[in-house]
């Protein structure tokens, strides 16, 4: 057997990169409908397994728990393999990430006397970051299906960050709560109590009653009141550029400029933008 010449590993390490990046080949399409269609089960089965199962079910579901943190850590080595530089590729967030989401599922199957405490504690707070990978689909405007423009890529991540923050919040207040609140029994009570306590509604049929869950609260409605004007605002700003041209006054360097200007309106520099009276 020869052995393989850096350039082979070179070509190798390419194609690999190119294809968990690629959204237009068929293959390209493929990985990343399947990888979303993963994430989607993966996220499903953390929520499913916080309600009352039976034996048979609780057993299918975590096998398939585990074969799918297998093929994400797959996917995780693959990508510091194929990365130009795998420092800058382990260091980047969204690679921490994937890595962080798997970590509970591969410590059970790694030390079987952590399944003990699989379902308290850290490792369930840390099972919560799995909805966090939704975020490299959105990474750039290309899509499986095609790509889409900047204000809708925009839209998507806020919608995106909403759930996420419903989400994050609402696994939060559940593993803070569940084991001394008896009005927190499942994933969808904490899920209600999330959104009704966002909305400011506060119903008070569910309260917290230990200090992590008060701090969650406290934490989520600060993230709300911080994170969604701030990526709202973000596309509130770009749809006030529309019907602007990008053109910079060559004196005070303001850009963005009506398309019927002819003089700068900061500084009143004529910048002789052209016009087209029929438009």
């Amino acid at each position: 057997m020869t052995a393989e010449s850096p350039l082979q590993r070179r070509n190798t390490r390419e194609a690999v990169r190119f294809y968990l990046l690629d959204h237009r080949t068929w293959l390209g399409k493929v990985i990343d409908i399947a990888l979303l269609v993963l994430n989607l089960v993966f996220v499903a089965i953390f929520v499913a397994e916080t309600y009352p199962l039976s034996s048979p079910v609780v057993r299918v579901l975590w096998n398939a728990e585990v074969a799918i943190a297998v093929v994400f850590l797959a996917e995780y080595l693959l990508r510091l393999y194929g990365a130009e530089n795998r420092l800058a590729e382990f260091l980047d967030v969204y690679t921490l990430i994937d890595l962080i989401a798997v970590l509970p599922t591969l410590l059970v199957v790694l030390w079987p006397g952590a399944a003990t405490v699989a379902s308290v504690g850290f490792l369930r707070v840390i099972r919560v970051v799995r909805v966090l990978r939704f975020y490299r689909f959105t990474r750039d405007a290309e899509f499986f299906f095609g790509t889409i423009s900047d204000n809708a890529l925009r839209a998507l991540k806020l919608l995106l960050t909403v759930l996420v923050l419903l989400f994050v919040s609402a696994g939060l207040f559940y593993s803070a709560e569940h084991a001394a609140n008896p009005e927190v029994a499942t994933f969808g009570d904490a899920f209600y109590y999330v959104v009704v306590a966002l909305s400011t509604v506060g119903f008070g049929d569910i309260v917290p009653v230990t200090v992590a869950g008060r701090w969650v609260t406290v934490a989520s409605i600060l993230a709300a009141i911080i994170v969604l004007p701030w990526q709202a605002s973000k596309i509130v700003r770009e749809w006030s550029r529309k019907g602007k041209v990008d053109v910079t006054c060559p004196n005070c360097g303001l850009s963005s400029h009506d398309r019927d200007a002819s003089h700068c309106k900061a500084c009143g520099h004529i910048i002789y933008q052209e016009f087209d009276s029929r438009e």
